[in-house]
């Protein structure tokens, strides 16, 4: 008989070989000095069999293969043996960023139709008080107390103790999981995650990155913690509100890099910012990996000097619609800086395989089937495709974004397969590496061509007295005028700005597309999302940017 093709099919070969070794670390509380006691742990035995028993009990309650659950509950024991239930059980997990618009939330989750709700208590005032998941007949806290719920879930994991494996004969195209992106270029889509997806994304890491069982991990983004079981980690879960990384506390962090021996380290560049301005070393931290956004120059560079010689620090670049794509290591990504600085983009490094990645033209249409007339040559600036095992084929109930982002590709063995359009623009080098020029959406198509922000901005951002910068074009669609929003950097006097600015247009007078830009306009501070701080909010900008010019 065919194994099941689940992520949680990892757990019951790693409880018998090694149960005793533990799995996740969580914080628990603090002491008098303000640090993490981490007293909670789940063995791999543990995880095993708890995520069973749960899986048993929400069998009971309904909660079976294919249901779809919106899961929200903190980062912590209950997060990580309910996800692995839902797994096993072949239910559907939906999870939605809590760090989003709450009216976008809502629109989340009525879009993902869901039969059951398992949340904290506070997640269930609000999904009463504001109208959350009607459709959820099922209703589970994780609160100590069934209020505003049927049941909670220490009854559920009571109720299905000793049950036994639960694990469910799930096929790779079974739907594993909804995963709604963070929106932070428009309306959040729910990315329909088949089992042979998350499959695929534990090989393709391990593989790319060179993981092997044993390693301790700090995971500053939950969802990525529940790869590591499945890679034979121990996640050591860190004191911090996962939503807001840029305001994460460096000194919890430390305390517990240093206090299990974290060997390897996942964050976003806001989080990176945080440890790098810190400044304090990271002697047992091996790898690093940073994901969400383009890591800033000087931040790799900060972490370089932090982390010891032999470390490798490795962003990843990826979408939650296809992830890994491509990496580049820290080295190679600081020999590349001045090529950035100077208006080439950001280099990302090369495909991940057995990735296909290909550059199209550009176009805001829908694009229904490939064609090798699609494609442009190495060098010039296109739209970033990929086509590969972790290429996800469709957004739950959205056709329209589905047409838009997916193209049917006929191969010649008579199968088809799904190409991913990333919504970026970018290109290949001589070298076979893949730059990132920016989101389409932001490029800007002025009268005399057009402009993209990750060809333009770092330009500026060299100078010492600018924090940010961000490309947006006012006036007619299609004869826009490229104007530049400035950041000053904290303690920068807004009486400086006249000088700043002339010199901002000698900066540009020295490189071809920059020279392009006529207006420099000053503001207080930039629309940011907070997770990433590097996703500014150009749409936002451009509004504001229009009413100045105009």
């Amino acid at each position: 008989m065919t194994a099941p093709c689940n992520i949680a099919s990892s757990l019951p070969p790693l409880a018998a070989q090694a149960p005793d070794r533990v799995a996740m670390r969580c914080p628990g509380r603090r002491g008098p000095d303000g640090l993490a006691r981490f007293d909670v742990t789940l063995t791999y035995r543990e995880l095993d069999e708890r995520s069973d028993a749960i899986a048993a009990g929400l069998a009971r309650r309904g909660i079976v293969r294919g249901t779809r659950t919106v899961v929200m509950v903190r980062p912590g024991p209950s997060f990580f043996l309910l996800m692995f239930a839902l797994f096993k059980a072949g239910a559907v997990p939906v999870l939605v960023d809590p760090g989003i618009d709450k009216r976008a939330l809502r629109q989340c989750l009525d879009e993902a139709q869901p039969e059951a709700f398992i949340g904290i208590p506070l997640a269930q005032v609000a999904r009463v008080l504001l109208g959350w998941a009607k459709s959820a007949r099922i209703r589970i806290t994780t609160g100590a107390r069934a209020w505003l719920a049927e049941t909670t879930l220490e009854q559920v994991e009571r109720d299905g103790a000793g049950a036994g494996s639960q694990l469910a004969d799930t096929r790779p195209d079974d739907v594993a999981a909804i995963l709604f992106t963070s929106g932070s270029t428009g309306v959040p889509k729910g990315v329909v995650y088949r089992h042979r997806h998350f499959v695929a994304q534990v090989a393709m890491l391990r593989e790319a990155f060179g993981i092997q069982a044993g390693g301790v991990d700090l995971p500053t983004f939950p969802p990525f913690a529940l790869f590591d079981p499945a890679l034979g980690l121990t996640s050591v879960i860190p004191d911090m509100d996962p939503t807001k990384p840029a305001l994460a506390d460096p000194r919890r962090l430390h305390d517990a890099i240093a206090r299990f021996g974290v060997d390897q380290l996942f964050g976003s560049p806001a989080l990176m910012a945080v440890l790098a301005n810190h400044g304090a070393p990271l002697p047992t931290v091996k790898r690093v990996t940073s994901a969400g956004a383009p890591v800033p120059a000087e931040v790799v560079a900060k972490m370089r000097e932090l982390l010891p010689d032999d470390a490798q620090f490795w962003t990843p670049y990826g979408a939650t619609e296809c992830l890994p794509v491509a990496v580049i290591e820290g080295r190679e990504l600081q020999a590349t800086r001045t090529a950035t600085e100077t208006g080439a983009g950001t280099c990302v490094g090369r495909p991940v395989a057995p990735n296909e990645v290909r550059i199209i033209r550009i176009s805001d249409e829908a694009v229904a089937d490939w064609s090798q007339e699609l494609q442009v040559a190495d060098g010039v600036v296109g739209e970033i495709t990929v086509a590969g095992p972790t290429v996800t084929d469709l957004y739950f109930n959205r056709e329209a974004q589905t047409r838009l982002a997916k193209i049917r590709e006929h191969l010649q063995d008579g199968s088809e397969r799904i190409v991913h359009r990333m919504g970026d623009v970018g290109y290949f080098d001589a070298q076979g590496r893949l730059w990132f020029c920016g989101r389409k959406s932001h490029r800007v198509e002025a009268a005399d061509g057009p402009l993209y922000t990750e060809q333009v901005e770092p330009v500026f951002n060299t100078h010492p007295e600018v924090r940010r910068t961000a490309l947006v074009g006012v006036g007619a669609t299609g004869a826009r005028q490229p104007a530049l929003c400035v950041e000053l950097a904290p303690g920068v006097s807004a009486r400086e700005w006249p000088r700043i600015e002339r010199e901002l247009r000698s900066i540009g007078h020295g490189h071809a597309h920059t020279a392009r830009i006529a207006r420099f306009l000053r503001h207080p501070k930039f629309p940011v999302d907070i997770r990433h701080n590097a996703k500014i909010g150009r749409e936002k900008l451009a509004v504001w940017a229009a009413g100045r010019v105009g």
